[in-house]
């Protein structure tokens, strides 16, 4: 709500870092998203920035091979938490059917999205075959878990429409 009362003032102010959102916002149509975005997006501060980054994760299974039980994938959501701790972000949302996972979190900017990901499924993989793997024998005959690939997006704030309005909009030198 601060944030939602300070564009109406015309200033935003997150922990301490301030800026002039009159020069930000030219287009009213950026004014109204960014209202928007401030109600259910969370700033986050790092060093000398604020950031606000969401992604949505999509992994799958080997051969898309259905062996995700409930058990595996309470044990998943357990791990993907802590993964998004341990590498400074948050696991927002978690949930899954028996051949793919989708994980919506927040990361912080320094962070390299492939390394993460990358850790993110040999972490998985390793704990789940050691705790579930006698059920997962009969899926797989190699120490495997997760395919090779993975969807990664980023989402939240304005829409692309907004966005590229308001890059329109601005004044190129002459």
């Amino acid at each position: 709500m601060k944030v939602v009362q300070a564009l109406e003032r015309d200033e935003l102010s997150l922990d301490g870092y301030s800026w002039n959102v009159t020069r930000l916002l030219t287009a009213p149509a950026m004014r109204t998203s960014l209202v928007t975005m401030s109600k259910t997006v969370k700033f986050r501060k790092q060093f000398h920035g604020v950031y606000a980054l969401s992604y949505h994760l999509v992994i799958v299974t080997k051969y898309r091979r259905k062996c995700i039980a409930k058990p595996i994938l309470d044990r998943l959501r357990e791990i993907v938490a802590q993964r998004c701790k341990d590498w400074g972000g948050e696991l927002i949302e978690f949930n899954g059917e028996a051949d793919h996972i989708h994980v919506l979190m927040e990361l912080p900017p320094n962070l390299d999205l492939s390394r993460f990901v990358n850790n993110m499924k040999t972490t998985s993989s390793r704990l789940i075959r050691r705790d579930f793997g006698e059920q997962l024998r009969h899926v797989y005959r190699k120490p495997v878990f997760w395919s090779r690939s993975y969807c990664i997006i980023s989402c939240g704030g304005a829409p692309l429409s907004v966005i590229k309005q308001y890059v329109e909009q601005q004044a190129a030198p002459q």
